[in-house]
């Protein structure tokens, strides 16, 4: 048996410090359109199964992403394949505005997000950032959509990329139980410079998730992995995708030296350049 991921706790529920990412299931690299493309004509069910099978043979059994049908469908297969649940922590989109397509109606999104059975349900950076009033320092209307995901027997977080959701969340006490912020060692996609994000995951009330730890592939995993988990708090966790159930198991097991203050000792990709080392 392989050795399990050590765990933390989130409004209640027992989690894996290192939660599956569906980035790369779906098709956001971040990178380029032509990626995109390349991901989902590579990715299927079947694969995505196999990727999460591997997480979860180190009890790695929480997979974050939107309420997708594919992503629903292949967390099923992988479920099946284990005979263990999975924990959902989903993070839709739906209209914040009058005027928007029917079908991402709040109440109708979280209806779905329900139904496919999530623990979480976290509405996504483009609804809380374009929430936040910078000015009053609050999140307007989030108690309402909290309130909603509540009543569907989910429990209620945020995903931001904006560090002062996480503060104002805190200093007005809006009801969520934990936080997705980006936060990486290359600054990818952040707002402001790496330490004031570590301070502000650091005071966090509540349990952060953090994504992006590999900055969408511009880091190696040994950088970006080393990074994450020596600067964060040992009830924060860490979200992270691959493309491989090869590249999930090699991600895993540096984790875990990592977390055991142990120098990675894993195969070194090789080429004609580094011959000479050898």
């Amino acid at each position: 048996m392989e050795q399990l991921f050590p765990r933390t706790t989130v409004g209640g529920v027992s989690l894996p410090r290192m939660l599956v990412g569906s980035n790369w299931f779906l098709g956001y690299s971040h990178t380029s359109l032509a990626q995109d493309k390349f991901i989902k004509d590579f990715q299927t069910r079947e694969k995505i199964a196999k990727i999460i099978s591997v997480f979860m043979e180190y009890g790695i059994d929480a997979v974050m992403g939107p309420a997708n049908q594919l992503l629903e469908d292949s967390i099923c297969d992988a479920e099946q394949a284990a005979g263990h649940k999975i924990t959902r922590i989903y993070t839709p989109w739906f209209n914040i505005s009058p005027g928007g397509p029917e079908e991402n109606d709040p109440e109708l999104v979280f209806d779905t997000c329900a139904r496919w059975g999530a623990t979480f349900c976290l509405p996504h950076q483009a609804v809380t950032d374009a929430l936040v009033d910078r000015r009053a320092g609050v999140i307007r209307d989030l108690d309402k959509y909290t309130k909603m995901i509540r009543e569907r027997g989910m429990i209620p977080g945020l995903s931001t990329h904006m560090p002062e959701s996480v503060i104002y969340a805190d200093k007005t006490g809006v009801d969520v139980e934990t936080y997705i912020q980006i936060y990486n060692a290359a600054g990818f996609m952040m707002q402001v410079e790496i330490d004031w994000i570590m301070n502000v995951i650091r005071n966090a009330k509540k349990p952060v998730m953090t994504i992006k730890p590999l900055a969408a592939g511009r880091l190696m995993p040994i950088v970006g992995m080393a990074f994450v988990w020596s600067t964060i708090r040992p009830i924060d966790m860490v979200t992270a995708g691959t493309t491989t159930p090869d590249e999930a198991r090699e991600l895993i097991e540096i984790s875990l030296d990592l977390l055991q203050r142990e120098i990675p000792d894993y195969e070194l990709q090789k080429t004609r350049s580094k011959k000479s080392l050898s």
